[in-house]
């Protein structure tokens, strides 16, 4: 063999061996029709925000305070069919303020699939909403203990951290959700008893709360609140309660700096316009009740639902340098 045939025969060689080894990683780069398949199957679906829920006009509707969303139309979406845990939140314990409905209910379904047991807290009319609440987190094999009570008393406050204290033998989470709003478009109309319940349920419960329950919280707890973008940017008529918000977010601050070096982390969650028993319940006026979210961005009210991610991840041990902020969910609003 000349020596031309050897060149020509090694060069060969490798040019076969270079489209082979191409071969091979275009096949492993392209996915076989089968594996497109099975990629689109198991993928999350892609949604369009806007057309994800119920848009306004919404029917107009009124309730007793404070309302319960089993009676609400459209129904709140908490997550109840739609949220799928993943155990980031194993063996915790959990107590959580407004758990019967609104954001308290979307997180106390929310930790029970992460895996934590729950303690919910709820006014006594809200029995119908608090029952379904613990029958889901009952169904999830977590404990769930409920805690009728009224808030704005002390004696209940202290009572209710030591009966989640002695029911799930410990505390590590405290979710300081449950708030009470009434509008009222003129200053002379509101009642001192009204101003007085306010600041109760929306002040002084969680000073109560988070007082009784400080000394059983270990290095690695979360204490979340719900603030609002009324902190923010308050309506006329929320005079009290957006004065309440505006503390809210102020004493997550406040304590997130006084409990950093304990190792406890204290954040808070703002909404924008949700759809829960607040506006129904004397929070809104019909009119704007009945066009709720329109002149946001995504043009619709929020559903309690999209905020249970935000409890989780505040309450999970990866977030474990997030302390002293605010996590908005405002629709495009701005806030925070």
């Amino acid at each position: 063999m000349s020596l031309s045939d050897k060149f020509i025969s090694r060069r060969n060689l490798v040019s076969h061996v270079g489209a082979g080894l191409a071969g091979a990683a275009l096949s492993s780069a392209i996915p076989t029709a089968g594996a497109q398949t099975s990629t689109q199957d198991t993928a999350a679906p892609f949604v369009d925000p806007t057309t994800k829920y119920p848009k306004p006009p919404y029917p107009g509707q009124s309730q007793p305070w404070p309302g319960l969303a089993s009676k609400m139309n459209p129904r709140p979406d908490h997550g109840e069919t739609s949220y799928k845990g993943t155990g980031r939140l194993k063996g915790r314990k959990a107590l959580i303020t407004g758990g019967d409905s609104g954001m308290g209910r979307a997180a106390a379904i929310a930790f029970a699939r992460e895996g934590a047991d729950v303690v919910i807290s709820y006014y006594p009319t809200e029995e119908p909403d608090a029952d379904e609440v613990i029958q889901l987190i009952k169904a999830e094999g977590r404990r769930g203990i409920p805690a009728p009570g009224d808030l704005r008393q002390e004696t209940y406050c202290k009572e209710l951290v030591a009966k989640a204290i002695a029911g799930l033998g410990g505390l590590d989470i405290v979710v300081s959700n449950a708030g009470r709003q009434q509008q009222c478009e003129d200053i002379l109309q509101l009642t001192s008893e009204a101003f007085d319940a306010t600041m109760k349920t929306n002040i002084y419960a969680p000073f109560w709360i988070i007082k009784a329950a400080l000394p059983h919280l270990r290095p690695g707890s979360a204490i979340i609140a719900t603030t609002s973008e009324q902190a923010y940017d308050p309506a006329g008529n929320l005079y009290d309660y957006a004065q309440t918000k505006a503390a809210t977010m102020n004493y997550v601050k406040s304590l997130a700096k006084q409990f950093g070096p304990k190792g406890i982390r204290v954040n808070g969650v703002a909404p924008g316009p949700i759809w829960t028993p607040l506006q129904v319940s004397g929070g809104a006026t019909q009119d704007h009740l009945i066009h709720f979210g329109e002149t946001y961005p995504l043009r619709r009210a929020g559903q309690p639902a999209e905020l249970a991610s935000i409890y989780v991840q505040l309450a999970a041990n990866d977030a474990s340098y997030t302390t002293g902020n605010i996590y908005g969910a405002g629709g495009g609003g701005g806030q925070p």
